[in-house]
């Protein structure tokens, strides 16, 4: 997907996002990320749209220290200005993302054709999730469109676990193919000693995950579990990914 595409999905995910946490109400908890309830996900995801959009429009080269992160949030409204905070914080990241020359040099930290690229992506996905957490919690989830999924599910195997951080590893090495039947996508995943692997690629693995790709992409991000996909071979390999691989703010 090109920088244009990620921009009018974080536009319509960001909208979404507010309007199910309108609909939920900020106490309501969440049950995809325990132990948050709506107000905490606004408070989160609103921080991080300022960041990032900090991060472009100064640009900066580094990411900012947490006195600096501090004074870019800014104060936390009360639950009475909450959810326009939030819409603020959003509206200002598309339109910084949107406006910025893609020739702008800043800090990013996954591989991208260009930081503008990369923070269009992220957020895009950042977005998305969260706006699944924010429709858990009013009581039902709705799936990302099919282009957005498999490109998550890309930016997730390629991108965040590529990295050799340890968080989940396996030895003897474990296989999980996963499938998108609506779309034609498959990845072949390699659990290792070292970390995670992956290849664009139908193959067999110990174990194979079908179903569509929204569902995929909300399954390998843990927004839900493997009920109506369809999961054949040795089920503790997606149970391994299920309980090790989370993406953590840090």
């Amino acid at each position: 997907m090109e920088r244009d595409e990620h921009v009018h999905w974080l536009r319509v995910e960001g909208a979404r996002m507010a309007d199910a946490a309108e609909a939920a109400g900020l106490d309501a908890k969440v049950p995809t990320c325990p132990d948050w309830r709506v107000r905490d996900l606004l408070r989160h995801t609103g921080g991080v749209h300022r960041w990032a959009a900090a991060i472009v429009g100064g640009p900066l080269a580094r990411p900012p220290g947490a006195e600096d992160a501090k004074r870019i949030t800014g104060t936390r409204p009360d639950d009475g200005g909450l959810v326009d905070w939030f819409r603020e914080g959003h509206t200002r990241l598309v339109e910084t993302l949107a406006a910025a020359d893609p020739a702008v040099e800043c800090w990013s930290f996954l591989p991208a054709p260009s930081p503008v690229a990369f923070w269009a992506r992220r957020q895009a996905h950042e977005t998305a999730v969260h706006r699944m957490d924010a429709e858990a919690a009013a009581g039902g989830t709705a799936a990302v469109s099919a282009d957005l999924a498999v490109d998550g599910v890309d930016e997730l195997l390629f991108g965040f676990f590529a990295r050799r951080n340890g968080r989940i590893t396996a030895d003897p090495p474990r296989t999980l193919a996963v499938r998108a039947v609506d779309t034609g996508d498959a990845w072949l995943v390699t659990i290792a000693p070292h970390g995670v692997d992956t290849e664009r690629a139908e193959g067999a693995a110990e174990c194979t995950v079908t179903g569509n790709a929204g569902d995929l992409y909300a399954l390998l991000w843990n927004r839900r579990g493997a009920t109506g996909l369809t999961v054949t071979g040795d089920a503790s390999v997606l149970e391994l990914w299920r309980t090790r691989a989370h993406v953590v703010w840090s």
